[in-house]
């Protein structure tokens, strides 16, 4: 009895440790795909009822609000973002994530450059097909004045 029970918890932490890793690469890709300007592919990596809480705005909800501001963000600036991931927790289906992000965007005016940095905690969700998906995301990003890029 105690040796199934210790398997169960066994194979419980290698799918736990195969899901954080999962949850580590989305947060790569998503990087990867913002810097690549590549929605079609982004709005693959959240959830249709996806909302994202950023300061000073109202929650912005939806792929298809996101797909709005992200298609105008793009036509401003490019944008090259890296992650701190500082905590990756799975529980069943549903997980949580926090990092300290960092984002640079260049204008395509060839203005300044603007960097913002802060903290994110988001809330994933594991699809019926096994991928996990952005289904929350909170973003305390504040804008650094910088001289350098």
């Amino acid at each position: 009895m105690a040796e199934a029970s210790a398997e169960k918890t066994k194979q419980r932490n290698s799918v736990e440790q195969d899901d954080e890793q999962k949850i580590r690469d989305l947060i790569a890709t998503w990087q990867r795909l913002t810097a690549a300007e590549d929605l079609p592919q982004l709005l693959r990596l959240m959830a249709e009822d996806v909302v994202f809480l950023i300061p000073g705005h109202p929650p912005m909800r939806g792929r298809e609000a996101f797909a709005t501001g992200f298609q105008k963000a793009v036509q401003q600036f490019r944008f090259d973002s890296s992650a701190e991931i500082q905590e990756v927790r799975v529980a069943g289906d549903w997980a949580h994530s926090w990092s300290h992000l960092t984002v640079k965007m260049a204008p395509r005016d060839d203005g300044p450059p603007m960097r913002r940095a802060g903290y994110t905690l988001s809330i994933l969700r594991k699809e019926p097909d096994g991928r996990w998906v952005l289904a929350r995301d909170a973003n305390m990003l504040r804008e650094e004045r910088s001289t350098s890029t």
